[in-house]
């Protein structure tokens, strides 16, 4: 009889525990983790002019390829990493097919270190620059997924494939919303590839970077992985509007937005008495434009006055033009007091030069802070200029007297020793 429960219970046991499996199969965990993993497609280019051996004595492709070997050591494992080539497999002069030769080296996925190294060992400097076209492609190996993506594109020259700007497909991949950031590392730069790795890194809201040595491109691609894999803030798009009443309501948090040339945008937060806002916005300058532009930002009230504004100045040497305020709302002794509303206004001077379109419009980043304010005994301004020179008086009195002391001192000894 107990054999036989023992039996049943065994039995039961068996049921449940396979009714379980049913009921949460294992590959749900693991399915949920890869779609939440970070995503990083290596760009690189292997056009022609990567055969010139001006890094550290060696070719600028063994350089990429050594940094490449020490970037696969280092990446984190929760990383999906994939390797895209540009220009490396036809060395013709027909500018229709050169502008087609991207390709995908290594998918973009759980790392294999050995499989993607060898696949970086058979690269050999052969033809074109297509960087739009490999950005394009780049932007479709990282589809899917909920996790931060990222694009870093290594390149030692602009472009040879006009008049697909990849300024402009930076803009169109950011335009989409699907939060993917480019960054862009130029090899022994020139003024023309910077200014085009730089527009399109700052279209995305990524960095431009000059390398001119090995350690240092290893150093700041590792750099950009790891920020892939634990990104500090996560921006949230939002759209502003074209006047405080129907401009968004925002939280403290990070957001993105796109201001055309001249336009004002609004946006709206809730400041409680005894609260202080802060709020920050840069501005990029992605595209040719005149110089002699502003970028100014103001807090408002609801009726129009104006409370506090910030404003900043370029003259076409910046890349990015940032500026910021804050507002302190005054503490209220009632504790059901409604919190205020402030309207922020964001304008800028910003003029596009012929031809250069102004759609989309320039990226746009938004800070916006509310905290508690400092109370009247942490408020260092609350010490008061009064007490200072209180304080000052004090010291002057106190030093009076000690020279008064010594002083005196000094001639009583001086009459002791000539009485002795």
């Amino acid at each position: 009889m107990i054999r036989r429960q023992r039996l049943a219970a065994g039995l039961g046991a068996l049921l449940a525990a396979l009714a379980a499996g049913l009921a949460f199969p294992a590959g749900a965990v693991a399915d949920e983790t890869t779609a939440s993993a970070p995503k990083v497609d290596l760009v690189i280019d292997v056009s022609g002019s990567m055969r010139t051996r001006d890094i550290d004595g060696q070719t600028r492709m063994s350089a990429a390829k050594q940094a490449f070997n020490e970037v696969l050591d280092a990446t984190p494992e929760e990383v999906q990493l994939g390797i895209r080539t540009l220009g490396a497999t036809y060395p013709g002069d027909d500018r229709q097919t050169g502008c087609k030769d991207t390709a995908q080296l290594y998918k973009v996925g759980p790392l294999d270190r050995t499989e993607a190294k060898t696949a970086v060992a058979t690269l050999s400097p052969t033809g074109w620059t297509p960087i739009g076209p490999a950005l394009l492609k780049a932007a479709g190996d990282l589809d899917g997924g909920t996790g931060s993506k990222r694009i870093v594109l290594i390149s030692d020259g602009e472009d040879t494939c006009a008049p697909l700007d990849p300024c402009e497909v930076a803009r169109e991949i950011a335009a989409k919303g699907i939060g993917l950031t480019i960054d862009t590392l130029g090899l022994v730069p020139n003024v023309k590839m910077r200014q085009q790795l730089s527009c399109i890194a700052e279209a995305t809201g990524g960095t431009y970077t000059s390398v001119e040595h090995t350690d240092d491109l290893a150093d700041k691609v590792n750099q950009l992985v790891d920020r892939a894999a634990d990104p500090v803030v996560t921006p949230v798009a939002t759209d502003g509007a074209a006047s405080c009443a129907k401009a968004p309501t925002l939280n403290s948090g990070l957001y993105t937005d796109r201001e055309e040339f001249g336009q004002q945008r609004w946006y709206r937060v809730d400041v409680k008495p005894g609260q202080e806002l802060r709020a920050s916005v840069s501005v990029a300058a992605d595209r040719s434009m005149h110089p002699d532009y502003g970028v100014l930002l103001r807090a408002v009230t609801v009726h129009g006055r104006e409370i506090v504004r910030g404003e900043a100045a370029g003259n076409g040497r910046t890349d990015v033009i940032s500026t910021g305020v804050r507002y302190p709302k005054a503490d209220s002794d009632d504790e059901n007091a409604p919190a205020e509303t402030v309207c922020l206004a964001v304008t800028n001077s910003f003029s596009a030069a012929p031809g250069v379109k102004t759609t989309p419009g320039m990226p746009l980043e938004l800070t916006v802070d509310v905290v508690d304010g400092p109370s009247q005994a942490d408020d260092v301004a609350s010490f008061g200029l009064g007490r200072g020179w209180w304080l000052l008086g004090l010291l002057v009195l106190i030093g009076f007297l000690a020279g008064v002391v010594w002083g005196w001192l000094s001639r009583w000894r001086v009459a002791v020793w000539r009485t002795n």
